[in-house]
């Protein structure tokens, strides 16, 4: 159970989308085109705070649960998930990763691997504005088609090595599929990660169904059920109690 938890978390929300001069014509143009089609530049400025809630399936424990997605700027995340009666919590209070270890019910700082998975879905809004103070590159890898529609191909690296592979639909450019290489208490994981059913929450497009593969299986399906944005959402729910 705990390692179908760490898994469900990582990725959750669709990548940072960024993009400066430094990268290739090609590159940047899709990019651009990748914030226009999720809302645009002045509706994703407009969000200071998000929540985010719906169900989550742990396809091979057999488990289902409800899931919540806390995000407040400019780089605080808190992740809840309900199952079998018990809440663990996954937060980032800008500074320090924590969770709540679901083998023993203890608050305490979050291992290493998985405190760097969550600070880079945390990363701020700006990150997608101004990715050169982040230290996040992309590279442009062609086409390939995903059920007979024609995908760009996005290589994308983070500060600290991380690689993501990201599909972006030719038609939509919205992001349809992304993969990559997890280390995890495991081992290593290979994920894919397909997001479908698309609508407009606010303004911006939203992915409605996230359902994810680990090591080829599929490991969980997480619907969404509601999106809010501005709710002034306390400094507190992100902070670790002693």
């Amino acid at each position: 159970m705990k390692n179908a938890i760490i898994i469900c978390v990582l990725g959750i929300f669709l990548f940072s989308i960024t993009s400066h001069p430094g990268y290739s014509q090609t590159a940047n143009e899709i990019i651009q085109k990748m914030i226009d089609a999720t809302g645009g530049r002045k509706a994703l400025e407009s969000i200071d705070d998000s929540t985010v809630s719906g169900t989550i399936e742990f396809v091979q424990e057999g488990l289902s649960g409800e899931i919540t997605i806390y995000k407040k700027e400019p780089s605080k995340m808190r992740v809840d998930v309900e199952v079998m009666g018990m809440v663990i919590t996954q937060a980032y209070d800008g500074n320090l990763a924590w969770w709540v270890n679901p083998q023993t019910g203890a608050t305490e700082e979050m291992p290493a691997n998985e405190a760097a998975s969550m600070k880079r879905d945390a990363l701020p809004r700006d990150a997608t504005f101004n990715p050169e103070k982040y230290g996040i590159s992309f590279d442009y890898k062609g086409k390939e088609p995903i059920e007979g529609k024609d995908h760009f191909v996005l290589e994308q690296t983070y500060a600290d090595g991380f690689m993501a592979t990201l599909y972006v639909d030719c038609a939509t450019y919205l992001i349809t599929k992304s993969k990559g290489t997890l280390d995890s208490p495991i081992g290593e994981v290979e994920f894919e990660q397909f997001a479908l059913d698309y609508k407009k929450v606010h303004g911006l497009m939203i992915a409605h169904t996230i359902t994810s593969y680990a090591n080829g299986a599929e490991s969980r399906i997480i619907k969404i059920t509601d999106v809010q944005y501005n709710t002034g959402l306390e400094e507190s729910l992100f902070i670790m109690e002693e």
